[in-house]
């Protein structure tokens, strides 16, 4: 078996032009398909946004809703499937099976998870942990925290 160390990186957003700047910068990776980020923060710290921002830089046209009362939104574009969840709802594991989540997790496509820490008994490793935190003026303080190859190839 094979042990990666998590490599972590600090950020600062002081606008929400940044928070774009930083999607459309990760969208270039071809790997972004294939990962797995789990999204941190408390309520209001970007996650949605932040997510909005990199479908758009995906391509991902039309409106894009927040998962918060349908648990998962998927949108298709022509390299893959991009998979946005939020488990904030989420409190029964059985729901896991029941939603069809086991599947999308094995499967290919981006998957962008928000409120992972209410599903953790039942995700697999995040490519990214990615903390998003609420700073002085609007400022953003994010923590990337690559846990698997993958996760490091992406990292700014």
């Amino acid at each position: 078996m094979c042990h990666f160390t998590p490599i972590v990186k600090s950020l600062r957003w002081p606008d929400e032009a940044a928070t774009q700047s930083f999607a459309e910068n990760l969208s270039q990776h071809a790997s972004v398909h294939h990962a797995f980020i789990a999204l941190h923060g408390q309520l209001g710290a970007g996650k949605t946004t932040f997510v909005r921002h990199l479908l758009r830089a995906m391509g991902v046209h039309g409106r894009i809703k927040s998962p918060s009362y349908a648990i998962v939104e998927s949108y298709e574009l022509p390299q893959s499937t991009i998979w946005h969840c939020d488990f904030y709802r989420f409190s029964n594991p059985r729901e896991w099976e029941d939603a069809g989540f086991r599947d999308i997790f094995a499967g290919p496509g981006l998957k962008l998870a928000e409120w992972p820490e209410n599903a953790a008994k039942v995700l697999p490793v995040a490519d990214w942990d990615f903390h998003i935190a609420m700073g002085q003026e609007e400022v953003r303080e994010v923590c990337i925290t690559a846990n698997t190859p993958l996760g490091a190839s992406l990292l700014p």
